[in-house]
């Protein structure tokens, strides 16, 4: 059966990113004629995949699809420029043919050199011969001499310019073939074409619709987050790279974060062995305790290094462009907005001074933009511009959310702790008392009337035994915390007017029998 040689164009015309790859949809009108028929389509990016390549034909055409394939070739890059390089490969070949050509007239510099060389040597000795037999031609010898010497200084000149024009030209390919390298991607020398066998009834068009999955492309989510009062405007946005070796032209765009490679490999089961051993008697009598951080944090990814996943809530989640998008095949990071929302927000400034003395404000808000907001990156912008850039967690549709917008320059916590240890005469009981005093002031401007609450959050140990007793001491905190939760955080909501100053006292006791150790 003849293939046309001819390959018929199968552009791109949609694209759904996933969370490592992508899958593609290429559509094109065929013109069959009746019988069976073998076509070449394409070309088409050599890194498809051969197993998800699926090919179908409008339902109103009587056409049947009997065997779709890639077909890959090798077709290295011919010498000279193309036709369709751009400037920078154009001024690489031009210096490169400007190189040879200075070479080569250089060559013959040297051997034209190194024969009037030969030929001055010659009239020397012919001089020095004639002189010994007493043949004078003064004039002759003064002619021929003055002759060779004015061609060699003449091509000695030419050759120095030629040697300078060499070596500029040299600094300037190096330069331009780096520019290429840095801007422009290396020429694919493996190309490749769908070849597609059909039988039609009966001869006219037919719309093809073929998809596939590719490599080398994928999304992550962004935002920007402008503060502007009271109200909040986020913007979401999909970063796309991708570098499947063709530009993405006005193709509708999908994010989506599936997991397609995950789901082929089952998880690994390991061994867990568990074994008991009675105690001895100096283990019954002495209880060992050791104090233990641990982190408190929601749920949500494992934090990792480098670019991390899409944390979708454990739900494959699906975004839709509104607008067609073009991505060049270049590796590059390309934002492309999705949606865009403004809301009503209520601020907090917030203080953990254990962990820092800063004072940060904390923007809380309803996620109204009628999709799942997926973490990721947060550019903040506020009024006095670009303050930084922040995280935001996944946050389901209605949902609140916090976004930190940095700490506050005006506000200071100074942090001081005291220990004191004790231990019962009859009972043999240690008593440890820890007291926490929090030191903060306000430096305001003039013109200022408004008092800040300042949420501060401290914390005490939660004891894991009956052995060890924590308790907090609320007569001697001043002033008494207004929450404390099962993870042992103490909450105050301070007041802080301007040029303000307020202390925060925390006082706990941790109790241990005699037989605990480790206190």
């Amino acid at each position: 059966m003849p293939t046309s040689l001819v390959p018929i164009a199968l552009p791109v015309t949609a694209v759904t990113c996933l969370e490592d790859r992508t899958h593609v949809e290429r559509s094109a009108v065929l013109d069959l004629e009746a019988g069976t028929q073998r076509l070449r389509l394409g070309p088409v990016s050599a890194l498809a995949v051969d197993r998800t390549l699926h090919a179908e034909l409008s339902a109103d055409q009587p056409a049947t699809v009997l065997d779709v394939r890639i077909v890959r070739a090798w077709t290295p890059r011919g010498p000279g420029p193309a036709a369709d390089d751009p400037a920078l490969r154009r001024r690489v070949s031009a210096l490169e043919t400007e190189q040879e050509s200075l070479e080569r007239r250089r060559e013959r510099l040297l051997v034209r050199l190194d024969l009037l060389g030969r030929l001055a040597a010659g009239l020397l000795r012919d001089i020095a011969e004639g002189t010994g037999l007493g043949e004078v031609d003064r004039d002759r010898w003064t002619r021929e001499l003055d002759r060779v010497d004015g061609e060699r200084d003449t091509h000695g000149e030419q050759l120095s310019a030629v040697d300078a024009r060499l070596a500029a030209l040299g600094a300037e390919l190096a330069a331009v073939r780096s520019a290429v390298e840095q801007a422009e991607p290396a020429p694919a020398e493996l190309t490749a074409h769908v070849e597609l066998t059909v039988r039609a009834a009966a001869a006219g068009p037919a719309a093809l619709r073929l998809t596939h999955l590719t490599p080398c492309a994928l999304w992550r989510p962004a935002y920007r987050a402008v503060l502007d009062g009271d109200s909040l405007t986020l913007d979401t946005d999909a970063v796309v790279w991708q570098r499947t070796g063709e530009d993405w032209s006005n193709v509708r765009l999908t994010l989506s974060t599936a997991r397609s490679a995950r789901a082929a490999e089952p998880p690994r089961l390991g061994a867990d062995r568990l074994t008991l051993h009675d105690r001895s008697p100096a283990e019954r009598r002495s209880v060992h305790v050791e104090l233990r951080e641990e982190d408190v944090a929601g749920l949500g990814p494992a934090p990792v290094r480098g670019l991390p996943g899409v944390d979708d809530g454990g739900e494959v989640r699906v975004l839709h462009c509104d607008a067609t998008v073009s991505v060049p095949s270049d590796g590059r990071a390309h934002r492309v907005p999705l949606s865009s929302f403004t809301t009503s927000v209520s601020r907090e400034y917030a203080c953990s001074p254990e962990l820092s003395p800063l004072v940060g404000q904390v923007v809380r808000f309803a996620n109204s933009s009628g999709h799942a907001l997926l973490a990721g990156p947060v550019d903040l912008v506020s009024g006095s511009g670009f303050t930084g850039r922040g995280t935001l967690d996944f946050t389901a549709p209605g949902a609140v959310a916090d976004l930190a917008f940095g700490s506050r320059d005006d506000h200071r916590v100074l942090r001081h702790t005291e220990e004191t240890r004790d231990t019962a005469g009859l009972t043999q009981r240690t008593l440890l008392t820890r007291t926490v005093r929090l030191h903060l002031s306000r430096f305001s401007a003039p013109g200022e009337q408004d008092t800040h609450t300042v949420v501060v959050r401290e914390r005490i140990p939660v004891s894991e035994t009956s052995a060890v007793e924590v308790a907090l001491r609320r007569e001697a905190c001043a002033p008494p915390p207004d929450e404390v939760d099962a993870d042992g955080i103490v909450r105050w909501n301070v007041p802080l007017p301007p040029g303000g100053h307020r202390t925060v006292t925390l006082v706990y006791t941790v109790s241990a029998d005699a037989r605990v150790s480790g206190v």
